[in-house]
């Protein structure tokens, strides 16, 4: 098991996109990572298609813990998740940390209220383009991009390369 050892977070909130959290979460453990789900609170969350995702731990346990990577799913969960400060807080600290911050779909609303893209090459769902470039962030219409400890992907179609990006940066 090549990520045994490796910490990875996914981020939870209400209508998550489905795959974009569990596709991701099921691949690291796979590979042996420890996988938890980090939510604003201890609940269970619904999917877009009513999938329930429950939080293994708040944003208040998990900033006083290691990570490896930070997996932030689209959906409309980064529009909720963008509202507390303490999550913007605890994406812009695992960012400076040197934590690998993986974004996909409208992942990069949460990143982008972090105040991380800046500067940064990347990729996003096509509706949310405009958001991504406004916040200085160089935008390129690929399946994955890896920018320095940033990696992001468009939408599900992507999540293969979305997955392999994340394995073999955990691994480097």
């Amino acid at each position: 098991m090549k990520l045994t050892g490796k910490r990875a977070a996914i981020l939870v909130d209400r209508l998550y996109e489905d795959l974009e959290l569990w596709y991701p979460k099921i691949r690291l453990e796979e590979e042996g990572a420890e996988v938890q789900l980090i939510g604003m609170e201890r609940t269970t969350y619904s999917s877009k298609h009513g999938y329930p995702a429950p939080a293994d731990m708040t944003v208040h346990e998990a900033g006083v813990q290691s990570w490896d990577v930070l997996i932030i799913p689209g959906g409309y969960a980064p529009d909720y998740l963008r509202r507390y400060p303490e999550m913007v807080r605890f994406v812009q600290q695992q960012f400076q940390k040197g934590t690998l911050i993986a974004t996909i779909c409208h992942g990069p609303w949460l990143a982008i209220s972090a105040e991380i893209v800046v500067g940064k090459k990347m990729t996003c769902f096509f509706a949310i383009k405009d958001d991504v470039i406004n916040a200085g962030a160089q935008y390129v219409d690929e399946p994955v991009v890896v920018d320095g400890n940033l990696i992001s992907s468009r939408h599900p179609h992507d999540l293969p390369h979305f997955c392999r990006a994340i394995i073999e940066r955990l691994l480097s």
